[in-house]
This record gives C-alpha cells, sequence and structure tokens, in this order.
C-alpha cells in the first residue's frame, strides 16, 4: 500500500514559494481539514488500529526489559523509564500535531513523515534551508534502518526461542540453522501488503502476547528474591545501555504513523483518550512490570529476552516461547511494513514503468529485505546489545531530535510562546535526545566489539 503522497510545495519555484510564505503567515481562515479529504484504500477502524498500535509497540523491547533494568537498578530503571515513557508520548503528539498543520498549510490530506520535515525546514528559520536536499532522503533513511534493524532483532529472537525447543527434543543446532528454517515463513507473512489483513493476525497475536505475559509473571512471582538483593541504583556508565533499549522498547515511530494514516477516523487516534494515549498507558505499565519483577527475579543474570530465563525443560514454558515466536513472526510484518513501503512506494516504484509488473517486483523487493536482515542476524554476537545499538542510533533521532526540530519550524512564524517557552522546551528535546543518543550509540558499539571478539 503506497502511503506516500504528492509534495508540490516542495517542487515549487522560488517565486512560488514566496508566494507560500506570504499565504502561510496569516492566520489560516478556511476550514479545510486533511482528515476528511484523506482517501485510504482498506482504512481500519478504531479497534482494529489500537490492535495494530499494541503489537506494533509490544515486541522483543518489553522482552529485553529485564535486561535493561540489570543496567540501570530498580529504582533508577522505574523512574527513568516513566521519564522516557512521557517523552517519548510527547514527542509523537507534537510531530504527528505538526504533520497536521502543516497539512492544512498546503492543503494536502497527507504529508509522509520525510515530507513534513522538508516543508518544515522550508518554512523555518533560515539556518535550516542549506539541508532541504537532503531532508527526505536522510528522515526515510532512518526509518528504513531503524525497522530494518528491528526486523534483524525479530529474526535473532524467533530462532533462539526455536532453538532452545529443538534442543530440547532433538539435535543440537547452530542458531544460524534456525534462522535459515524460518525463512520461509518470514517470506510468507512479509508478502502480505495490506495493513487490514494484517489487523486480524495481530489481534491474534496481541492475545497470544497476554497469555504469555501471563505465564512470565507466573514464573517471575515463583520464589521472587527479597527486594535487598538487588541493586536500586547502577553505575552511570551502564545507563547508556538501558536508555538505548528502553527507547527502542518504547517508541515504534514508522508503524505508529503508518497506521496513523490508514485509519477510518484518525482523530479518533489523538484524543485525550485515544489510542496514542491508552496504548502508551497500557505498553508502559507493561514494560515497567515485565522489567521491575523480570530484574527482581533474575537480577544481573537476565539475558537479552526473559523468555530465555524461563525454565528450559518446562513443558508450559515451551509453550510460552512458541507464543512469543509467532506474534514476533507477526510483528516482523508490521515492522517491515515500513521498510518496503519506504523502499519500494518513494523510491523504485516510479522506476518500473511497465505497471502491470509492480505487484511482481514489489514482492521480489521484500524477498531482498528478508534476505538482508537474515544476513545481518547471522552476524549479531548479542541480542540485547544490537536492540540497544538500534534503540539510541536511530529512535533518539527519529523520536526525539526530529519532532522537536519539526515544531520548532512550524511555530517559527506564529511565535513560541511567553519568554519562548515553547523554544526552549524542543531545545531540551533535542539535547536530551543527542546526549543520549551519541552515548548510548558508543557504549552499545563498544560493547557489541567486546562481545563479538568472544562469540568468535
Amino acid at each position: 500500500m503506497d502511503i506516500s503522497c504528492s509534495l508540490p510545495a516542495v517542487k515549487q519555484s522560488t517565486t512560488e514559494n514566496d508566494k507560500s510564505k506570504k499565504m502561510t503567515q496569516s492566520v489560516v481562515t478556511d476550514d479545510y481539514d486533511p482528515y476528511e479529504h484523506r482517501q485510504v484504500k482498506h482504512p481500519t477502524n478504531n479497534w482494529q488500529t489500537f490492535a495494530h498500535f499494541l503489537k506494533a509497540s509490544i515486541g522483543t523491547g518489553v522482552l529485553a526489559m529485564p535486561a535493561a533494568f540489570a543496567n540501570a537498578g530498580y529504582i533508577n530503571g522505574f523512574l527513568l523509564t516513566v521519564i522516557i515513557g512521557i517523552v517519548a508520548v510527547h514527542s509523537l503528539h507534537i510531530l504527528i500535531d505538526c504533520m497536521y498543520e502543516l497539512c492544512k498549510r498546503k492543503r494536502v490530506p497527507y504529508l509522509s513523515f520525510s515530507e513534513a520535515m522538508t516543508v518544515g525546514f522550508q518554512e523555518g528559520p533560515p539556518i535550516f534551508k542549506c539541508i532541504l536536499p537532503i531532508a527526505k532522503p536522510f528522515v526515510d533513511g532512518f526509518l528504513a534502518f531503524y525497522h530494518f534493524g528491528t526486523c534483524c532483532v525479530y529474526v535473532v529472537f524467533i530462532a533462539e526461542s526455536i532453538k532452545q525447543i529443538i534442543d530440547e527434543y532433538s539435535v543440537v543446532l547452530d542458531v544460524r540453522l534456525h534462522m535459515c528454517f524460518i525463512l520461509l515463513p518470514l517470506f510468507l507473512i512479509f508478502s502480505i501488503r495490506n495493513l487490514q489483513i494484517l489487523a486480524t493476525f495481530s489481534s491474534v497475536a496481541n492475545l497470544l502476547l497476554f497469555v504469555g505475559f501471563g505465564v512470565i509473571l507466573y514464573y517471575v512471582f515463583d520464589d521472587l528474591p527479597a527486594i535487598q538483593e538487588r541493586k536500586p541504583f547502577e553505575t552511570l556508565n551502564k545507563l547508556p545501555i538501558f536508555f538505548g533499549t528502553v527507547l527502542f522498547a518504547l517508541e515504534a515511530i514508522g508503524v505508529i504513523l503508518a497506521i496513523e494514516e490508514n485509519m477510518e477516523k484518525p482523530k479518533a487516534f489523538v484524543k485525550p483518550c485515544g489510542t496514542l494515549n491508552l496504548g502508551m498507558l497500557i505498553v508502559l505499565g507493561l514494560y515497567i512490570a515485565i522489567g521491575f519483577f523480570g530484574y527482581l527475579k533474575y537480577g544481573d543474570k537476565a539475558l537479552g529476552s526473559i523468555t530465555l530465563n524461563l525454565p528450559q525443560k518446562s513443558i508450559l514454558a515451551q509453550g510460552i516461547k512458541i507464543f512469543f515466536a509467532i506474534t514476533i513472526w507477526i510483528s516482523y510484518a508490521l515492522q517491515g511494513y515500513v521498510t518496503a513501503n519506504i523502499v519500494w512506494n518513494k523510491y523504485l516504484a516510479k522506476r518500473v514503468k511497465d505497471t502491470g509488473k509492480h505487484v511482481l517486483f514489489e514482492l521480489l523487493v521484500r524477498c531482498a529485505i528478508v534476505l538482508l536482515t537474515f544476513a545481518f542476524a547471522i552476524a549479531l554476537p548479542d541480542l540485547s546489545l544490537f536492540l540497544s545499538l538500534v534503540g539510541a542510533f536511530c529512535l533518539s533521532i527519529l523520536g526525539l531530535i526530529f519532532p522537536a526540530l519539526l515544531q520548532i519550524c512550524v511555530q517559527y512564524r506564529t511565535g513560541y510562546g511567553k519568554w519562548k517557552f515553547r523554544l526552549a522546551k524542543n531545545l531540551l528535546l533535542i539535547i536530551f535526545g543527542a546526549v543520549g543518543g551519541m552515548m548510548g550509540t558508543y557504549v552499545s558499539i563498544m560493547e557489541i566489539v567486546r562481545a563479538y571478539t568472544k562469540y568468535t
């Protein structure tokens, strides 16, 4: 499904841009509502959107929360997860609000993330004019790479889960061979190009998820150690890993924007009790519970996924590992949807002149993406470290820095309020994302190099 739209303002001449600027300097007085003009081939209702949101936000990240808490301590972990969660939700709100405002100004039903950033830089402070030519491919590249990296993590997770079960009943094989075995199922789920069809899979996956979390908590609360045996605070040098892991867990920005775009009633997404707020409240509560009690149970021995800490010989635990493998298999299609959409719909489809072969070529592109995620997954030495790297490097930029920059640009002409409070808030958000992202990326790379040396 093509979620891109035309961007006439970006291609205008200098004279046309000047006219556009004069028009947008005045207060918009018409009643143009982008939501009412948005046309979607296969719109999803509120419940289908909610199912997609939960499935997109609850992936391998939540299962890595005990390992994240091990890098922070249970007090630090609790407080910092709440703070990062609030900041992440606020960033999503300002991003969607800014995209809506720019759609009203340009009188178009929808702007993609990269198109919105391009228009924002065009109408914002003059200092941003120099990066206009690279804004769109830069944002698209980060989005595609982040969701591609997420799919790589998912391949590792599914293979590790299956390996633990097969090792118990059959021949012990290298995890790379198990990755080969899941290639065909990944091809099949990734060939579904319709979010409406995937909604049924997401609903089933959510049921399996909550059953799985119930069983995990059953094992976690069995003979739970005293809280005095765990550290309330960890050393500062471990916090960057925590930051990257939690950010990875909480943010699914590309999928969230995609499902919002495909809603039948998109206004319901950002209401005070809408899909975004209610969904993130459930997600944040679940993440804190799994992280806190999982760390309390396993301490520093918490692995990259808490399912790997469950008893390997227990039939119930093995069943839950299968459940989670199935749900992550479905999540693979949701996360990869963004990468495939950007690569195919925005950059490759227009190069194929024979429209009758578009479906065939899109499936070939999706096949290539699956093979690439497989190739990268084989090279991964550690699930939790790569998860932290993707979160720190990509999501600090996509989920924190870009939304703040976009709001600075959108509010450039209308003003930043008394004492320029909104400007100061966004600058703090940019600093928070930049510092956390750089530290998290550096520490994650160093840890990956160290782990890879041992692994080889």
